[in-house]
């Protein structure tokens, strides 16, 4: 694999975990908000990934990657968002300035404990990565290097 590879496919990598790190900021912003019906409660989203194949790369303007296929899998693509159909989460609240007719209040699907074990992965994650592409810069630096003497 080149070098050039590495930087593309750290490179969707980060993306994806951008995207999922806003995602998850998004989901802990409205973990609190209320609404009278489930119809406008906040549900949480969730990213989608698949693997990106060498022709969808090319087809993206990536360079250096195979033609025969062989290196299938070589970077993330964000297929889309997606809201999460686990059920929300009805108070009977009928004090509640939001209360429906039946003294209910709907809140958000979120749960701030997987949220939170989430973003530390997808933190991690985007940390990994970063620290790969400066170890393929510094082996491209030294690499320069080699024919000076």
């Amino acid at each position: 694999m080149s070098l050039s590879n590495i930087f593309a496919i750290s490179g969707s990598a980060m993306s994806a975990q951008t995207v999922r790190l806003n995602t998850i900021a998004s989901n802990m912003a409205n973990v609190d908000s209320a609404a009278s019906s489930a119809d406008q409660t906040y549900r949480a989203r969730k990213p989608v990934f698949s693997q990106m194949m060498n022709d969808s790369m090319r087809e993206r303007g990536w360079g250096n990657v195979k033609t025969d296929n062989s290196g299938a899998g070589v970077g993330v693509k964000i297929d889309g968002i997606v809201e999460s159909d686990a059920p929300l989460q009805p108070r009977y609240e009928p004090d509640h300035p939001m209360a429906n007719d039946d003294g209910y209040v709907f809140y958000p699907n979120v749960n701030p404990m997987e949220e939170m074990a989430d973003m530390m992965s997808a933190s991690r994650s985007f940390q990994t990565n970063v620290e790969i592409m400066n170890s393929a810069k510094s082996m491209m630096q030294k690499m320069l290097t080699l024919g000076q003497s």
